[in-house]
């Protein structure tokens, strides 16, 4: 899987930074079946950065480094006039060559399609049989007046193994302010909502239950009062309030000694910690244990090891890979994760290739405010049949993200 994100203050130069270090990614896992997905696709300013979009469809389409790849799939929600409908996604699907017989299900007629070709939908999708997709509806989230998060769904056969890919935006957190006040946050409870409403959406009786895969920007945060109770254990906390709402404006948390150093800031857009390698040491997984909102989900869905630092919001500065913006908590927003039946699907290497990895990319290069991450793995074709010969050949997947704003995945197949 691949995230994509593109809102960039230097469209140019970062589109150009993220497609050299995908394509080191496709280069050194070579997927066979390769998935991207992306959210807020265009960015925020959607309307005045669709030019850069198209640009880079056309490099994704027809580079040197995706020559191999003779079949395409491109779906782009870019009816932005649309209130009702537009979610700003796009979802990519790449075919090498090598795959033969692959198939996608079409959602009307009820039946799998032979691939064939390259082809892309734009504008509005809901005319499009191939898929399913999505937008939440306006109550989940009254707080803001157009919100464009949902869902796209789209199925597969490869190799006689049958998925379901899943792109997916989830709710952000209004503010800061407003996530610290209680743990879980509310916004944790919004983000819960939308979730289980697109699980419980498909596994309905509508279609065959089949394995899925759901990767996008779940927006999952950090449990903020937590976090903030452990970096400021020793802090000593100035409320600050608006003269005439007296309404709390900024939290200031001090040290008790020290000349009163300031160690946190938070407001409704900011959280300024004062030393950030405390996200960046050992990959920050000393936070891990407040990355609590999948939790919920124990029994529904499944994640690798995570192994790599919050993957937001890094700074968009060009020259700052790897400092993050001081706008809020850092955390793992972008995630890759899997049905208890999919998780079946991930074989075990029979030799000493390492055939799993879940990262991210471009570790040390600008590449917008989310980090691109990618999970690259083995599946048995066939292996959610009960009769199927896993020994004929095995599929290999890499899922990875860039948010356009945001994200992406991937897969590939291995001939026997």
């Amino acid at each position: 899987m691949i995230y994509v994100n593109p809102e960039w203050r230097e469209p140019e130069n970062l589109q150009k930074n993220w497609l050299r270090e995908f394509y080191q990614v496709v280069h050194t896992h070579k997927p066979h079946f390769m998935a991207l997905h992306c959210q807020e696709f265009g960015g925020k300013n959607y309307e005045t950065s669709m030019s850069h979009v198209d640009k880079f469809v056309k490099e994704l389409l027809s580079s040197d480094a995706m020559k191999e790849y003779n079949r395409a799939r491109v779906y782009l929600d870019e009816n932005f006039k649309s209130q009702e409908h537009f979610t700003a996604l796009g979802s990519f699907y790449f075919l090498h060559e090598s795959l033969k017989n692959i198939y996608q299900f079409d959602f009307k007629a009820k039946k799998y399609k032979k691939v064939t070709g390259k082809e892309i939908y734009s504008d509005t999708l809901e005319s499009t049989p191939m898929l399913e997709k999505e937008k939440f509806p306006q109550d989940y989230f009254p707080e803001c007046k157009w919100s464009r998060k949902g869902f796209v769904r789209t199925r597969w056969c490869v190799a006689d193994c049958a998925f379901d890919l899943v792109n997916i935006h989830l709710f952000h957190d209004a503010s800061n302010l407003v996530a610290w006040e209680t743990s879980p946050s509310v916004y944790s409870g919004i983000r819960h909502k939308a979730l289980g409403y697109v699980l419980d959406r498909i596994i309905d009786q509508r279609f065959e239950k089949v394995s899925y895969f759901v990767f996008g920007d779940f927006n999952f945060r950090l449990d903020s009062k937590s976090v903030v109770e452990t970096l400021c254990t020793q802090a000593t906390m100035q409320t600050v309030r608006a003269a005439d709402t007296n309404e709390v404006v900024k939290l200031i948390f001090r040290e008790s000694d020290n000349d009163r150093k300031v160690m946190l800031q938070l407001e409704k857009k900011v959280f300024h910690y004062f030393n950030q390698e405390v996200f960046r040491d050992n990959n920050g997984t000393a936070l891990l244990e407040f990355d609590k909102e999948l939790s919920v989900f124990k029994d529904r869905l499944y994640e690798l090891d995570i192994s790599f630092p919050p993957s937001y919001p890094y700074s968009e500065d060009s020259g700052q890979g790897r400092q993050y913006m001081n706008t809020r908590c850092p955390a793992w927003c972008d995630r890759v994760l899997m049905s208890p039946s999919a998780r079946e699907l991930i074989l075990k290497s029979e030799s000493e290739e390492k055939v799993v990895t879940y990262d991210h990319i471009g570790p040390n290069v600008c590449m917008g405010d989310h980090k691109p991450v990618f999970l690259a793995f083995r599946i048995a074709p066939g292996a959610g049949k009960p009769h199927a010969h896993v020994h004929k050949c095995c599929v290999r997947a890499v899922t990875c993200g860039k948010r356009w704003q945001r994200q992406q995945r991937a897969l590939r197949e291995t001939s026997p």
